[in-house]
């Protein structure tokens, strides 16, 4: 069999299979049979180490003016979305925990009014929305 010096390389680099497959258009086949002519040991089983989350978020994140934060990621339904361990997490609850100290309650929305805003200073969940609703019923008058 003759191998590819392109494959050989990345194999004897320590590069994953998966990276190899996806940076050199080959399938799963060709890279074992050349792992195996190698006489290379086979890869680990479970993947690479999850990165931090404050990492994969911001990753997937650009600043735009007025100091708002929009996603570049995903959407799924129209929330920003981070694929995670096989499921996906909204954004919005991650950035939450990124800026307060505590689970958020009920759905996080931007309070900023600029659509999709991922800013974690600009998110608000519903104890806040409440708290706002309150406050300003005490100030205004009406209910909350």
């Amino acid at each position: 069999m003759k191998l590819r010096a392109d494959i050989v390389d990345m194999l004897r680099n320590g590069a994953h299979q998966q990276d190899i497959m996806r940076t050199l258009h080959v399938g799963a086949n060709l890279v074992v049979s050349h792992r195996e002519a190698l006489r290379l040991p086979a890869p680990k089983r479970g993947g690479r180490p999850l990165r931090p989350i404050k990492e994969e978020f911001h990753a997937r994140t650009e600043p735009v003016d007025g100091g708002h934060l929009r996603w570049t990621g995903y959407y799924a339904n129209g929330v920003p979305k981070l694929g995670r361990q096989g499921g996906s997490i909204s954004a919005y609850r991650i950035a939450f925990g990124l800026a307060h100290t505590r689970e958020p309650v009920g759905h996080v929305i931007p309070g900023c009014g600029h659509p999709k805003c991922v800013e974690p200073t600009h998110l608000e969940d519903q104890t806040m929305r409440l708290q706002l609703r309150t406050q300003l019923a005490s100030i205004f008058g009406g209910t909350p």
